[in-house]
């Protein structure tokens, strides 16, 4: 039976009554039933997304604009690398991608011809509950070269800054009973960790570049004014600091600060803060060995502390009090999040743009559609409670019964329902919101797309580089860390560090004259 669907004035007036629009859109025909491909990141589930929350989901969307979503898992070993190719090779077996500018590297995507061109017309016809939410100075931030290709999330309030979580019951015993705020403060729980708890290991370290990446950034903005630079596939380029972005850091070249983290990486190595093989170390959980209580800390970010672990370690190491040492933290340097660290976009090849368009805009905006994505079937995963919360069914296991579809590209605040897991972390998390608000400068550099092609060539060989000597220096795997440091900055010069530099120098001071 042929479905029709009629977009009306009223609809689009509940989500932002300032727009002024037809008084109705034109009808759209979706008769032919299509399946959306979409492409997400992370580890197919093994609980019950897609055995029972998907075909639900799926009748739904079947419903609404006749079509269902096949969802495409890239799994976390080796995910970018895998997610690249994946874009690179499509043939019409892809419409929406789950993307982002920071740690997905949509604008190179965007570059070499992976995603459609969002026209205000596509939108405002196929997505007109997101066209009319999205501001326009948000708008300008996806653009390339003066064309749309991502479609913000950027209607949720959200911190991801890195930084270690730490038992705060072993932090007070080591005489820490403010919690740990600095490096040096994390060396003191390591070291009482070390002597008190034999059968721990203070942070049973996972050697991915990713938390390489992380730590390494981490003991920067800790102890410079520094801010990162997204989107230049290597992670050695960052600003002088807020006030003088434009303007690069030759942190990693000169200087004593870098030789200081190598020396503090290597004297935590030498005490035995993780283990002795720890870049062999790839098979571990070091989140699950902190829950088990057999390791002290977990690196991650602060939405991962108060959005579950919090509340996972009540449960499981009651009196723990999970604490969270933001990196950042000693300077007051903290860059709020940039508007497309998580996005949508369209593929190239998509077969069936229009619809893809149509399913995203029910699953940034349409409460059931919503609910089903970000907290399964209603009696199943969660209960509805008051106060825009919900809770847990009686008998729920997390492991077992949870569904989650990893949608980090379109979350809406005004249909967000307050997990039990953030409920119960609700303090620390005021109490963090509270001293980013202090601190925090927005992110500097959404105004540019690099264009890396001038540099590419240098591009891979640094990233060879760093890929070569970062695992030894953030692990403190080498007896002569300053010896070590002189090493991995000459190869950096031969490579023509200096040379990029001055490029990404030049691209900037054109953008921001």
């Amino acid at each position: 039976m042929k479905r029709t669907l009629v977009l009306m004035l009223a609809l689009c007036m509940l989500v932002l009554p300032a727009v002024s629009v037809q008084a109705e859109a034109p009808a759209i025909d979706t008769s032919e039933h299509v399946v959306i491909n979409y492409m997400v990141t992370g580890d197919i589930p093994t609980n019950k997304t897609i055995t029972e929350t998907l075909p639900v989901l799926n009748a739904l969307l079947t419903e609404k604009v006749n079509a269902e979503l096949n969802v495409q898992w890239i799994e976390w070993t080796d995910y970018l690398s895998r997610y690249n190719l994946t874009i690179a090779s499509q043939d019409g077996n892809l419409d929406l991608i789950g993307t982002a500018t920071d740690w997905l590297d949509a604008w190179p995507n965007a570059q070499n011809g992976g995603f459609m061109e969002l026209t205000p017309e596509l939108l405002e016809t196929y997505a007109p509950l997101t066209w009319a939410q999205v501001p326009t100075d948000h708008w300008d931030l996806c653009k390339l070269n003066g064309k749309i290709y991502l479609i913000p999330e950027d209607n949720f309030a959200q911190w991801t800054n890195h930084g270690f979580m730490y038992r705060g019951d072993w932090a007070a015993e080591a005489g820490l009973t403010d919690g740990v705020h600095s490096w040096e403060d994390m060396g003191v729980y390591f070291q009482y960790i070390k002597d008190t708890y034999p059968d721990v290991i203070p942070w049973d370290a996972k050697p991915d570049l990713s938390i390489i990446s992380q730590i390494t950034g981490g003991w920067m903005s800790s102890h410079t004014p520094e801010i990162y630079i997204e989107g230049l596939h290597v992670d050695l380029f960052f600003g002088e600091s807020f006030e003088n972005f434009t303007t690069l850091s030759r942190y990693f070249l000169e200087g004593e600060e870098f030789v200081n983290y190598a020396k503090n990486q290597r004297a935590w190595s030498e005490a035995g803060y993780w283990k002795e093989d720890v870049l062999n170390n790839t098979s571990i959980d070091t989140r699950k060995e902190l829950e088990a209580g057999i390791s002290g800390a977990d690196q991650h970010h602060t939405m991962t502390y108060y959005g579950s672990e919090k509340y996972k370690m009540d449960e499981l190491q009651p009196g723990s009090d999970l604490g969270f040492f933001w990196f950042g933290e000693e300077q007051g340097n903290l860059i709020s999040l940039n508007i497309t660290h998580g996005a949508m976009a369209i593929a190239a090849r998509s077969k069936n743009p229009e619809r893809a368009l149509m399913v995203y805009d029910l699953m940034r905006n349409d409460p059931e559609v919503y609910r089903l994505l970000n907290y399964g079937i209603e009696g199943v995963q969660y209960i509805v409670a008051e106060g825009g919360t919900f809770a847990r069914p009686e008998g729920y296991n997390t492991d077992t019964d949870s569904s989650e579809f990893n949608y980090w590209w379109g979350r809406n605040d005004d249909l967000q329902l307050i997990s039990p897991e953030e409920n119960a972390a609700a303090a620390q998390r005021d109490a963090l919101f509270e001293a980013y608000a202090k601190v925090a400068h927005p992110y500097p550099y959404g105004q540019i797309v690099f264009d890396i092609d001038p540099i590419s060539s240098e591009l891979d060989n640094l990233s060879n580089i760093y890929n070569t000597y970062m695992p030894q220096i953030a692990f403190g795997k080498q007896a002569d860390p300053e010896a070590y440091v002189e090493e991995f900055r000459a190869q950096l010069k031969a490579a023509g560090y200096e040379r990029v530099i001055a490029e990404i120098e030049r691209q900037l001071a054109e953008v921001y004259k």
